[in-house]
């Protein structure tokens, strides 16, 4: 067989389908097995024959009313000014589901009856069959009541009862096989040492499965020998429906997955124009399906998401389940590269009426991206991006409900900002407080774009020396606009433990050999260290990693701890946090700016709250590093 080459950028469709011929050739099953499965066990499986009813239901004509069973024709003139008296034998008694009695053909709700001694007065004629459930009215005897394909719910084996049924006849469960590999993986809840990493996409992706209503087995980490791999995977292959190998799937010197699948078995596609996962794997080994998946998260859970989610639906004999799809306006500039298709996670909120959906970090090793995402966003391979405020289409993987309750914050990261969001959800599952880190720069140009409901800022403008307002006034200037003050914080130079390098400050910057890692253009703490170094007349090329950008505190912090870096700015509770030594450089306020009509929004109530709770602010004190004396007190 000739060796297929890394990198064909084959287009998603063209590789699901180029991947389904080449199972049918290879002889992997069409579909599963079907089993039969008493109704209590039968949730989640799809049907694999038609469900016919074998009894009508309800099986006799029955009252649909407490009340009482009458005879339609007996009530004919009756009226306010003409009641007509029924005598015992002429009506009966009734409660709802009772069958109907005799020849009785109607029934008449029990507040409306009157009774004269045993006879039932009425004042107005009743039509036949009123407040009467019909023989058959649900379903009758003989009639399709679910079609073979359908994936079963609550109320479909309720209703297949009803219709007569004790069991059905399903397909059972696809079993998939969750193969790792890599030297440098480590079973989860093992000690990692330098270089090694967690076992977390294994979880995952199992995870993924059984969501997908699959049976998952994740087997034990295979180490990048391509002999034991290809042990491992064709002993898997004969006992599951689709076997996945994690990582591997790249074409780097210890990358093995696609060899070891055209060595035991076929080759279908080696890359596709998918980003993040574009490295995929996909062919089958004997009669299996195999699906090399990356070793980055978000690239292993989108190709599940791609080739797996719809394979598995397959071999069941279902659809592939489609998530629900909004409308929502992009709060930044999101860039793409041409010739892929880019699936970018968001989160969502509902600001003045409009879904705003904000792009999260994009790196296919950013597995928190996964965990905050409200939706996701494809870029088609023809497109370059989107525009700030451009409306695109969203895949939602949260209800609209969810998403409505979303306060929307965007602007300069700051711990308390993710302290408030957890404290909220505790108080109140409903709330949910998104931030997203653009810099306070970007926060107040989404405000005024209408993407947000409050931003994030602590700009400082060197010339006043003044904080937020002068920004305020040149990018907002005109609106009704409101100033809250969240806290004060102090901003210096977070360092290694015990300060070994003797950094003393601001000056220390342009010392030889020092390295430095800083925020992103736009953020306040960026605008903080420009002003810092022109007061000084220290030249930015003059600060080694000046152009080395993170865009959150404990991003700075995280490089510093790793020892890529020996310094940068950033809070005392970003350094706290890591156990890294602080040298002060400036006390700031961190403020919310917002529309002035949000302070009256009930949306933000919860959030006013919190920032008068006693209990919250001490937990904001307790981080380390910031002054809550005027948290929640309005500037503006």
């Amino acid at each position: 067989m000739a060796t297929t080459p890394f990198i064909h950028d084959v287009p998603a469709a063209e590789a699901l389908a180029a991947w389904r011929e080449a199972c049918a050739a290879a002889g992997c099953p069409a579909r599963v097995e079907a089993v039969r499965l008493p109704l209590s066990a039968a949730l989640g499986r799809v049907t694999a024959e038609p469900v016919w009813a074998t009894r009508s239901s309800p099986p006799f004509d029955a009252a649909a009313m407490d009340g009482i069973a009458v005879r339609a024709g007996d009530t004919l003139g009756a009226g306010e000014t003409t009641p007509i008296l029924l005598d015992p034998g002429s009506y009966e008694v009734v409660d709802t589901g009772d069958p109907l009695p005799g020849d009785m053909d109607a029934v008449v709700m029990r507040e409306h009856v009157h009774y004269e001694g045993d006879a039932a007065e009425l004042r107005a004629a009743v039509p036949p069959y009123q407040h009467v459930r019909s023989i058959g009215e649900d379903v009758s005897a003989a009639e399709l009541l679910l079609p073979e394909g359908h994936r079963l719910r609550a109320m479909d084996v309720a209703a297949a009862a009803a219709a007569g049924a004790t069991d059905l006849v399903v397909r059972r469960r696809p079993v998939v096989w969750v193969l790792p590999t890599g030297d440098e993986v480590r079973p989860i809840g093992e000690h990692t040492g330098p270089g090694e990493i967690l076992d977390t996409n294994s979880l995952m992706l199992c995870a993924q499965a059984e969501e997908a209503g699959c049976e998952a087995v994740q087997m034990p980490i295979e180490p990048d020998d391509p002999e034991r791999i290809a042990a491992a995977a064709r002993a898997a292959a004969g006992e599951c429906d689709l076997l996945i190998l994690v990582a591997g799937s790249s074409a780097g010197r210890d990358d093995y997955t696609a060899s070891v699948v055209e060595r035991l078995g076929t080759l279908a596609v080696h890359g596709v124009a998918v980003r993040p996962g574009h490295p995929v794997v996909l062919g089958a080994i004997d009669s299996t399906p195999v699906l090399g998946a990356p070793g980055y998260p978000v690239s292993a859970a989108l190709t599940f998401d791609i080739f797996a989610a719809p394979l598995l639906a397959g071999l069941e004999g279902s659809g592939a389940r489609e998530r629900p799809r909004a409308r929502a306006r992009l709060a930044r500039k999101l860039a793409s590269s041409m010739g892929m298709d880019d699936w970018v996670r968001v989160r969502l909120g509902r600001v003045g009426g409009a879904l705003v959906a904000t792009p999260l970090p994009r790196g296919a090793g950013v597995l928190t991206s996964l965990v905050r995402a409200d939706g996701l966003l494809v870029v088609p391979a023809g497109l370059e991006g989107h525009h700030p405020g451009e409306e695109v289409d969203v895949d939602l993987l949260r209800g609209i409900g969810e998403i409505g309750r979303t306060i929307v914050a965007i602007g300069s990261h700051d711990l308390v900002l993710d302290l408030a969001a957890s404290a909220l959800r505790a108080t109140d599952p409903d709330v949910t407080l998104a931030s997203s880190n653009v810099g306070s720069l970007g926060g107040l140009v989404a405000l005024r774009d209408g993407l947000c409901h409050v931003a994030g800022s602590h700009l400082l403008d060197p010339s006043s020396g003044a904080y937020t307002l002068p920004y305020v006034e040149r990018v907002l200037g005109g609106r009704d606009v409101a100033v809250v003050r969240l806290v004060h914080r102090d901003q210096g130079l977070i360092v290694a433990p015990g300060n070994p390098l003797d950094v003393g400050g601001i000056d220390d910057l342009a010392q030889p050999g020092l390295r430095y890692v800083n925020r992103q253009r736009g953020a306040g703490t960026r605008v903080l260290l420009d002003h810092e170094l022109a007061r000084r007349e220290i030249a930015a090329d003059a600060v080694s990693g000046y152009a080395r950008e993170e865009h959150t505190h404990l991003a700075v912090a995280a490089a510093v701890a790793a020892g890529r870096a020996d310094c940068g700015l950033g809070v005392l509770a970003a350094a706290r946090a890591f156990g890294l030594g602080f040298v002060p450089v400036a006390q700031e306020p961190y403020d919310l700016v917002m529309a002035a009509e949000a302070l009256e929004d009930q949306l933000l109530a919860p959030l006013w709250e919190l920032l008068a709770s006693p209990q919250f602010r001490s937990s904001v004190e307790g981080l380390g590093g910031y002054g809550t004396d005027e948290m929640g007190r309005r500037i503006l």
